[in-house]
């Protein structure tokens, strides 16, 4: 027996949701996220028998909350993130958190409740039963595994099979469902906990497919980077590839959280609200290899997957095979763990350098700013933006660049940045550059959920426990915003950003850029920050530039409490989304990045 094994004696009396506790409390899980209803309650009074040496209860405020603060909490520790619901439409109110996490590989186990079996079938009230609204088979779909355990002696084996689903590539929510009457039944009298290394994923590097993109190397001139967010296990190693070839560096709107803004060869993001010097990087005719580290090739990810990036240049290098079934135009496919892979890459690529082979180190970025000197470079590095002036703007209402140009150099590197779906994600795609390469910017573009951010931001700082800052609109704010008084209640310093313009602006500009009816997208014109005083929570309004500078960030980071920001922006700024409108148009037309 192992460290995570632990023997379950007749005496210790425990009963099945106890035992799915202690498999949390072995895996170091600190929180389980949820709302209590009949149900799930015998889950809840484990939960409570092990306060102080066991996770901790967090009641949201909505099912579809805990389990953005679950997944929240997921990223920001590489632990599990566990959330959990009654039966009936406290399981389906989940849904849409389960969903993102499943299209953002985020592994978390979802609990929910049945009612008892003996009510099976017979139209009991709330029941998600297969006769009923079955919820085993809704979550089916959106879930790496979904069971129903009907016995207490599948508890082990199907908790074990929901833990590996979860944990290994490609990674993903897993959810069981469970009977109240099972859940208060005594534990099996053989059960032993015994995970061991059954849940730690397993990933094998294809050393023959590492040769032969070495000797793809060895016959290239200059190459590429473009980094999605899964290569932040291996950024250090892949950094020093670039310094090693000088290879350009252009992301996806997610993989920008690896990379210095500043770096001398970042050009920026490809892809949705991305830069012109990005597109201008991966149309180089000089560039013979453009490799792909860790990217699951989405349409905002690679601007509606254009040609650019996706030509017979390509090497695609992941740790998910599913991944190179949307690169089969690539030349060169190289699966396995991402640090152990660039390692081997440079310590050939070394030998190469010794034996006197170099790799190309002027792009058409660099040559540009050289053959025009009166071209500023972008806040000091070379990055095309659209419209810098309106990054120094003193208008009112304020410009959204202007705000994103201030956030960036006023935020502190260790603040949690989380960005809600809508314009934000425009906005602080194109504008936002800070310099830092911690991974401490998040963005959840697989399902693109409203109201994620407002969730996910409580579950970072509960595993990170730094300040996190939520940037969200007010219409993502008017759907999900009373998740706010659960960082009241547990005192943590969330700093929320409502980008108050008084519409829904991604429907409004996006019925405008496209030429269809303009209907719908009006929201009512609301003081935010007044609604936060009257939970008890300190609201501010920022109107004018002043007021934006004068924002006190590490006083708001030091609080034990949150903290709510009515931001008034101009409305009627386009923010660079025009590929995504390209895009809902449904035509194989090549958008331009941001425009």
């Amino acid at each position: 027996m192992d460290e995570n094994a632990t023997e379950l004696s007749q005496a210790k009396q425990w009963d099945n949701a106890d035992l799915i506790i202690e498999y949390l409390n072995i895996l170091e899980v600190e929180y389980v996220f949820g709302v209590p209803g009949g149900a799930i309650e015998p889950l809840y009074n484990a939960l409570a028998r092990r306060q102080g040496s066991g996770p901790k209860i967090v009641v949201a405020r909505h099912e579809a909350g805990a389990a953005f603060m679950a997944e929240g909490y997921a990223r920001e520790t590489g632990k599990l993130g566990v959330c959990c619901a009654t039966t009936g439409p406290g399981s389906t109110n989940l849904l849409t958190g389960v969903a993102s996490a499943y299209a953002d590989n985020v592994p978390m186990l979802v609990i929910t409740a049945q009612t008892p079996l003996p009510k099976f079938g017979k139209n009991a009230l709330q029941e998600s039963s297969c006769t009923a609204i079955d919820t085993v088979a809704i979550f089916r779909k959106c879930t790496r595994y979904s069971t129903l355990i009907s016995h207490s002696e599948q508890v082990n084996t199907k908790l074990i099979a929901a833990l590996m689903a979860a944990n290994h590539t490609p990674n993903g929510p897993a959810h069981i469902s469970i009977p109240s009457d099972i859940l208060r039944q005594q534990t099996s009298a053989n059960s032993e906990i015994n995970i061991g290394r059954l849940i730690k994923d397993v990933t094998l590097t294809d050393n023959a497919a590492v040769e032969k993109l070495t000797q793809m190397m060895s016959n290239a001139w200059r190459v590429a980077l473009f980094l999605g967010k899964g290569c932040g296990p291996a950024i250090e190693e892949i950094l020093e590839f670039s310094d090693l070839t000088h290879a350009p560096i252009v992301t996806g709107p997610a993989g920008k959280r690896w990379v210095d803004g500043y770096h001398k060869r970042y050009r920026g993001v490809y892809g949705f609200a991305g830069h012109q010097s990005a597109q201008e990087t991966l149309e180089d005719k000089e560039i013979d290899l453009v490799i792909a580290v860790g990217a699951p090739i989405t349409e905002l990810g690679t601007g509606g997957w254009q040609q650019q990036l996706l030509d017979e240049r390509l090497v695609h290098i992941d740790t998910t095979v599913e991944h190179f079934s949307r690169t089969p135009m690539a030349q060169h496919h190289v699966c396995g763990d991402l640090k152990s892979i660039f390692k081997q890459l440079n310590d050939n690529i070394r030998q190469g350098l010794k034996w006197g082979r170099s790799w190309g180190s002027v792009d058409v970025i660099q040559k540009r700013f050289a053959e025009n000197k009166s071209e500023e470079a972008v806040h000091g590095y070379q990055i095309t933006l659209n419209d810098p002036a309106a990054c120094k703007s003193d208008a009112i209402p304020l410009k959204p660049q202007r705000v994103v140009k201030e956030f960036s150099q006023a935020i502190p590197s260790h603040f949690r940045v989380h960005l809600d779906a809508g314009n934000a994600w425009a906005w602080f795609t194109h504008y936002f550059h800070r310099k830092s390469s911690e991974g401490n910017y998040h963005i959840a573009m697989g399902f693109g959920s409203m109201g994620w951010a407002i969730g996910s931001a409580i579950g970072s700082t509960f595993g990170s426990k730094a300040p996190s800052v939520c940037i969200t609109g007010d219409g993502s704010y008017l759907m999900s915003g009373q998740e706010i008084t659960v960082a009241l209640q547990h005192q943590l310093p969330v700093i929320y950003v409502v980008l108050n313009d008084s519409v829904l602006g991604m429907v409004k500009h996006g019925q405008k850029l496209g030429g269809a009816e303009e209907v719908g997208f009006e929201l009512p014109e609301i003081d935010y920050a007044k609604m936060a005083q009257a939970m008890g929570i300190e609201g501010i309004t920022v109107r004018a530039p002043q007021e934006l500078m004068d924002i006190d960030w590490q006083r708001l980071g030091n609080k034990s409490a949150p903290t709510m920001i009515n931001l008034v922006i101009d409305g009627d700024e386009v923010p660079p989304m025009g590929q995504r409108v390209k895009g809902l148009a449904d035509k194989n037309e090549s958008a331009t990045p941001g425009g």
